[in-house]
């Protein structure tokens, strides 16, 4: 595509694929399709969790305390008898979950207040930028458990913790691709046909803007489990008698040597869907940038 400009005829800017276009080149590269398999599989396991183990994941058997793996128990038990597949599924909808919330909430925010500094500008961008700088300024981890340690533990706490520490770099992307746009010819074709700028926006930049934030919260899942993981390994998420992958690493540590199954169980499932995130958000931000497509 080309614009005229006052020299003449010059390429347009390469603006952001749509989402279908960025799904349809995901689906044809191996690795994502590997990738979305385990997380497809991952998922189904969760939701049919009930259905397919017989055990309630918190109710104890205090006569298969620390059995090994098993034809009745395949993961085998914790220290309450407590059976470990169930746990683990169980376990694996709340990680998922607060993963899944802290990207959607972080990643809102980030667009929204993004989109509103990029095309209001003036006053309006020099404040939200400067409390983008301030929220930047400070370690993640540090803000993180400053939060926690006013809210207290607890996994609602959780999520809003990291929530409120990830969005500014969505809305930081997300200012700059709007601020880049302003002068696109469709974007200033719609405003000259008498559209405002907030309709110019959420009909012309708006789209790109998320499909970028996007494509980098992809490449932040595999983050956002480990911190979420890690805080519930500390007490700091969701707390006993629940189920949490970073809890049953936590309830492991006593029993490392005499019930090994306890550990191995949460950690593969925390390296499989780690290394499934990578692998789709290394392929999302491959196909989705318009030069590499070239």
């Amino acid at each position: 595509m080309t614009i005229l400009t006052g020299r003449g005829l010059a390429p347009a800017e390469p603006t952001a694929p749509p989402a279908r276009g960025v799904l349809a080149r995901l689906l044809k590269r191996r690795d994502a399709r590997a990738a979305l398999v385990i997380l497809v599989l991952g998922a189904l396991g969760i939701l049919a969790g009930p259905a397919l183990v017989p055990y309630a994941p918190d109710v104890a058997d205090f006569d298969n305390v620390l059995s090994g793996p098993s034809a009745a128990h395949w993961l085998g038990t914790d220290q309450f008898g407590r059976d470990q597949l169930a746990r683990l599924l169980d376990g694996g909808s709340r990680s998922l979950l607060a993963t899944a919330l802290v990207l959607v909430i972080s990643v809102a925010a980030g667009l929204i207040v993004g989109t509103l500094a990029g095309v209001a500008g003036g006053l309006i961008d020099v404040v939200a930028m400067r409390a983008v700088d301030m929220a930047l300024a400070v370690p993640g981890v540090v803000l993180t458990l400053a939060l926690l340690g006013a809210l207290g533990p607890g996994f609602g706490n959780l999520v809003i913790a990291l929530a409120a520490t990830a969005w500014p770099p969505y809305a930081r992307l997300a200012r700059s691709y709007v601020r880049s746009g302003r002068e696109r010819p469709d974007v200033v074709t719609a405003r000259l046909a008498g559209a405002g700028w907030p309709r110019a926006a959420v009909a012309h930049l708006l789209p790109g803007a998320a499909t970028h934030v996007m494509v980098v919260a992809a490449l932040d899942v595999g983050h956002t489990i480990m911190a979420v993981t890690g805080l519930s390994f500390l007490g700091l998420g969701a707390q006993p008698p629940d189920a949490e992958w970073g809890v049953m690493l936590s309830d492991s540590r006593l029993y490392l040597t005499q019930a090994p199954w306890l550990l191995l169980a949460p950690s593969a499932a925390i390296v499989l869907v780690i290394l499934a995130a990578i692998l789709l958000g290394e392929a999302a931000a491959e196909v989705s940038d318009p030069r590499r497509a070239r």
